[in-house]
């Protein structure tokens, strides 16, 4: 089999479509060696962005940048339609959209497809987006549902708002999740962590969360939460800043909080680990997500979680994580305190938690991916 993928991002974003691009390939890759794997990317990577996408020298994969000057100019030209021609010639069995794109006209190209849709946040919640993106994110998103082969939704929640949104049928659809990268499974001795603690100057014992930090992802209830607790205990916040940190500040000087919360904006992704395991708790109160990674890398680490209600949280958390309302700041307060209280409850937490994540391992992850494919080619 010979397959494709958009891999822009793998190789130019180090975050969340970033991680899951390189996620998916790296794991196909390594548990399915005997395939050709082709990546389409509007520029040539460097050797530090090969090394980050790590895949595994076994594998027969190939990187494909654009071929004429026209398109070296206008990558995204290339991407939304130049790149069908160079799929042909590559003799592709199948061509994976791993972030809601896919190239205009390739269904008359004799190349079956399959996209994958993250979220569809921006019309959940469009005021937490430009005009002008809705309408591409629309545009390229309705495309890519109506014209592929097969679509796979990370989320159960995902799946109902393609069907929602988009009328598309359900039966075309498949829920394929996201497994933490391996980083989090390995393990961590004290000394490696207390190297950490000392480099981001970390307290003791700390609650923690990890994201972009922008309104979705409501960290201003966590600060609102840290006013009610009755354990007087730290907030550390890590992410890429936005214009919503001003917010938090804000917040956080209205309610003399400046002593217990601490911003880290630029962190080396290898660290992260480490500073999962030594939170006492991980929060991640977002109002709407379409899965929640940073909940599997909490629970992989043994961290005990605390997530929202009202989107797909429960689902990557399952029964071994609490969940509050995201508007309700004396609910999360009182969870926080029932767990730093009650070490029984932070035990069970723990070991629930090792066990709910067995179902998001690379290899199950990788099956389920190939189950896809060879369904989208048997099907005419």
């Amino acid at each position: 089999m010979r397959i494709g993928f958009d891999a822009k991002r793998a190789f130019s974003n180090f975050t969340g479509l970033g991680n899951y691009a390189r996620a998916m390939i790296k794991n196909l890759a390594e548990h399915f060696p005997g395939y050709s794997y082709f990546m389409y990317t509007p520029r040539v990577p460097d050797e530090q962005q090969i090394r980050f996408l790590d895949l595994p020298h076994h594998a027969q994969y190939h990187i494909r940048i654009p071929k004429s000057f026209i398109y070296e100019l206008f990558p995204s030209l290339w991407r939304s339609f130049g790149i069908i021609r160079d799929l042909q010639q590559d003799g592709l069995d199948l061509y994976h959209g791993l972030s809601h794109e896919l190239p205009r006209g390739i269904a008359g190209s004799g190349i079956k497809t399959v996209v994958t849709i993250h979220d569809l946040i921006f019309l959940r919640y469009p005021e937490f987006y430009k005009a002008a993106d809705r309408r591409i994110y629309y545009s390229k998103f309705k495309y890519a549902c109506k014209h592929a082969d097969r679509i796979i939704a990370i989320s159960e929640q995902t799946k109902r708002d393609i069907v929602h949104f988009f009328k598309t049928d359900e039966d075309r659809i498949s829920i394929v999740n996201m497994s933490a990268a391996p980083i989090f499974l390995q393990e961590i001795s004290e000394e490696e962590k207390e190297q950490i603690r000392a480099k981001y100057s970390l307290p003791a014992r700390f609650l923690l969360n990890v994201g972009t930090i922008e309104d979705r992802k409501n960290a201003g209830l966590i600060i609102r939460a840290l006013k009610l607790c009755h354990a007087d205990i730290p907030l550390v916040i890590i992410g890429r800043k936005t214009p919503y940190v001003e917010k938090l500040r804000t917040l956080i000087r209205d309610n003399e909080l400046q002593d217990r919360v601490q911003f880290i904006h630029d962190i080396r992704f290898s660290d992260l680990p480490a500073i999962y395991r030594m939170a006492s708790i991980f929060i991640y109160p977002s109002l709407f997500e379409g899965f929640g990674i940073p909940v599997i890398e909490a629970l992989h680490s043994g961290t005990p979680v605390i997530a929202a209600t009202g989107s797909c949280l429960e689902e990557a958390g399952g029964d071994a994580a609490r969940y509050v309302s995201p508007h309700s700041e004396i609910d999360l307060a009182g969870t926080i305190d029932q767990i730093l209280t009650d070490p029984e409850l932070r035990e069970k937490m723990i070991r629930k938690g090792f066990e709910y994540v067995e179902r998001f391992t690379e290899d199950r992850i990788a099956q389920e991916l190939m189950n896809v494919y060879q369904k989208t080619l048997a099907h005419e």
